[in-house]
């Protein structure tokens, strides 16, 4: 199929000041969406407005508001949000359908670029630029392993979506459907020479610095996780962060109180072949830059 139209998705909470930086890169891209959802879940800033005065402004915009998610379940509103705006795409629906956080930013080729890649491969079901983050004055990349999307801007094929829905309402959520697609047949794409901004760093909204590791601990085990790589990655994040070592904790609490795990045996077999011991020089190159 050749990917020729795709919408936005933009869960918002709090975000007045981004939405006007965010509508500004889509308003200039040279492939515009056929609709740009901004999808509420609990402003209490004037986002609503600023959001109405967007949609005042252009026929392309909705606005909505999401059904409230269990907050003390991180990542369930954000979810919630977005299928809150997938049920709410008008017919004829688009090629591709992009999760999209306010806090970004990109050039006005961003999406051109991006439907580009999912026209150049029929299997390729989850795509998305590399993330930049503002670190020490000057816009660097932040290196994942494999080709992890950042949820932050984060495209589906709509096939693939359906194939990996209903999306997790937890943290985790952004690994168990690049899972499930891979399990599925389809491909995941980091594109790193389309870059977008981030303009405010993973886990800055999460509290207490030991909160965001511990959480994401704890979505290591749900996602099934071997302990012997949850502890190698735990280690390599606390040489610059040391709060990172929450994330042990964060996963033997999660083991100890038997908590759930995806459950899809393929899923977790095909994570756990991806963190067998002879891939660790691999993702150890992915995690520091050094992928060629």
């Amino acid at each position: 199929m050749n990917a020729s139209t795709y919408a936005a998705i933009t869960p918002v909470r709090d975000e007045k000041e981004n939405l006007v930086r965010l509508a500004s890169s889509l308003v200039a891209q040279t492939v515009p969406p056929t609709e740009w959802l901004i999808v509420d879940n609990g402003s209490v800033d004037g986002t609503i407005d600023q959001a109405q005065d967007l949609a005042r402004a252009h026929d392309w915009i909705r606005v909505m508001t999401a059904e409230a998610a269990d907050r003390a379940r991180p990542g369930a509103p954000v979810v919630r949000a977005f299928n809150t705006g997938l049920a709410e795409l008008r017919e004829p629906l688009p090629d591709v359908i992009v999760k999209l956080d306010a806090d970004v930013s990109m050039e006005s080729d961003y999406f051109e670029k991006i439907l580009d890649a999912f026209s150049a491969d029929e299997r390729l079901g989850i795509a998305g630029g590399a993330c930049l983050e503002l670190q020490d004055g000057e816009w660097k990349e932040t290196f994942v392993t494999g080709d992890h999307v950042r949820g932050a801007s984060r495209c589906y094929r709509r096939e693939c979506l359906d194939d990996v829905s209903p999306l997790e309402e937890r943290v985790g959520w952004d690994g168990v459907d690049e899972l499930k697609a891979a399990v599925r047949g389809w491909r995941t794409k980091l594109l790193r020479d389309v870059p977008f901004h981030h303009h405010r760093r993973v886990g800055e909204r999460d509290g207490a610095s030991t909160t965001r590791w511990s959480r994401l601990g704890r979505g290591s085990y749900f996602m099934g996780y071997r302990f012997s790589y949850l502890l190698l990655r735990s280690l390599h994040h606390a040489l610059r962060h040391p709060a990172a070592l929450a994330m042990i904790s964060g996963y033997l609490g999660a083991a100890a109180s038997r908590e759930e795990r995806v459950d899809d045996e393929a899923v977790r077999d095909y994570l756990r072949e991806q963190q067998r011991l002879r891939h660790l020089s691999l993702r150890f190159r992915e995690a520091v830059g050094r992928r060629d």
